[in-house]
C-alpha cells in the first residue's frame, strides 16, 4: 500500500500534469510546501525522474490497456487494428470451455 508522502507525490504530480507543467523535484517541493504535507526529501526528486518524459495525460487515459499494446505505424494502422479483435476473440474462446469443463467433474467450490 502507498505510503502518504508516495500519495502527496502522486496527487502534486497530477497537479502538474493538469497545467501542463513540466514535473520537476523542485515544482513537486513547492506544491507539497503550499499544501503543507512533509514529505520525505528524495521523494519529489525521484517522482520527477521518473515521470521524466512521459506524457502523465495519456498515462492516465491508458491505464487499462496491456502493457505490450504500443501505438501502431502510420502505414500498418488499419490491419493491425482489426487484427487485435480477432485475436482477442480467439483467446476468449478457450477460456470459457475451460470453465464449462470445471463443472463436469462434479463438484464445486462450495460444496
Amino acid at each position: 500500500m502507498a505510503s502518504n508522502d508516495e500519495l502527496a507525490c502522486v496527487y502534486a504530480s497530477l497537479i502538474l500534469a493538469d497545467d501542463q507543467v513540466a514535473i520537476t523535484g523542485e515544482k513537486l517541493q513547492t506544491i507539497l510546501k503550499a499544501a503543507s504535507v512533509s514529505v520525505e526529501p528524495y521523494w519529489p526528486g525521484l517522482f520527477a525522474k521518473a515521470l521524466d518524459g512521459v506524457n502523465v495525460k495519456d498515462l492516465i487515459t491508458n491505464v487499462g490497456s496491456s502493457a505490450g499494446a504500443g501505438p501502431a505505424p502510420a502505414a500498418a494502422g488499419a490491419p493491425a487494428a482489426d487484427a487485435a479483435p480477432a485475436a482477442a476473440e480467439k483467446k476468449a474462446a478457450p477460456k470459457e470451455e475451460s470453465d464449462e469443463s470445471d463443472d463436469d467433474m462434479g463438484f464445486g467450490l462450495f460444496d
